[in-house]
């Protein structure tokens, strides 16, 4: 069984990553291997062309495609998919920092350039025994970098309509507010909102009120709605309601209590 790396933010929240194996990396690195031999080969072929008019110019971009495409490759793709390359992603995989934070791109440029260290003497033998004997799986690359490679595989679409339904959103109240929200709020800023209702059952109560808390704050500065249509509103409610915004529509709001009315027309 693969190990797990387990990160714990400030606010009390534990993230799990199935670590990935030295097998599963051989074999996207197999991926990787044959990707790169063809794009060389298809550089040499040019090269070829180019070597009747001189030879000493032919040899000189073979030369220089072999090191752009080996290093460059794995650099190119890591930084712009952020940690996948073809065969990181065809198997679900994916680099990312130790600490669970942001890929940086001095990561990525240390990890690859590596991989001449880790590929010695033939077929990756010195990173895959690092990679065997290390406690998180990490090559000297990873090791260099503090980098470890994960599993990532595709996330369950949630149930929406399970998850919001049930409550009356009185921010659809005002519907020019509603759409400057959509406008202002990135899709990173929606996904980690929605991810925090998903989870939410599953944080100690003092990490919760201050995630919802501190998410509340933020989306409040985005977009000001009325006093009085969120004065009286819980901040994981408030939450709830911009999440209901960004992700449904609005021929799905739920019917109001009357005591929820109260509230929205106080």
């Amino acid at each position: 069984m693969n190990p797990t790396l387990k990160i714990r933010t400030p606010e009390g929240i534990e993230f799990s990553f199935r670590l990935a194996g030295p097998v599963v990396r051989c074999l996207a690195w197999s991926i990787d291997f044959l990707i790169t031999i063809v794009a060389i080969m298809m550089l040499n072929i040019l090269a070829q062309v180019g070597g009747f008019i001189s030879p000493d110019i032919s040899q000189a971009v073979s030369l220089i495609a072999l090191f752009v495409v080996w290093v460059g490759y794995g650099m190119f793709f890591e930084w712009i998919w952020r940690g996948q390359t073809l065969g990181k992603r065809l198997l679900s995989l994916r680099v990312m920092d130790a600490q669970g934070l942001r890929l940086q791109f001095y990561q990525v440029l240390l990890r690859n350039l590596l991989r001449f260290v880790d590929a010695l003497p033939a077929l990756y033998l010195v990173g895959g025994l690092a990679s065997f004997f290390s406690r998180r799986a990490q090559r000297l690359g990873d090791l260099a970098a503090n980098t470890v490679v994960v599993y990532n595989p595709k996330p369950a679409e949630p149930d929406l309509d399970q998850l919001l339904a049930g409550k009356f959103n009185s921010l659809r109240q005002h519907p020019h507010l509603e759409a400057r929200l959509r406008q202002r709020v990135s899709p990173d800023e929606a996904r980690l909102a929605l991810q925090a209702l998903i989870r939410r059952d599953e944080l100690d109560p003092e990490p919760r009120v201050a995630l919802f808390s501190d998410l509340a704050e933020h989306f409040k500065g985005i977009v000001h709605f009325p006093p009085e249509a969120i004065d009286a509103m819980p901040d994981e409610q408030y939450v709830r309601n911009v999440v209901d915004i960004l992700f449904r529509t609005r021929a799905v709001d739920a019917k109001p209590s009357e005591k929820e009315m109260a509230v929205a027309v106080r």
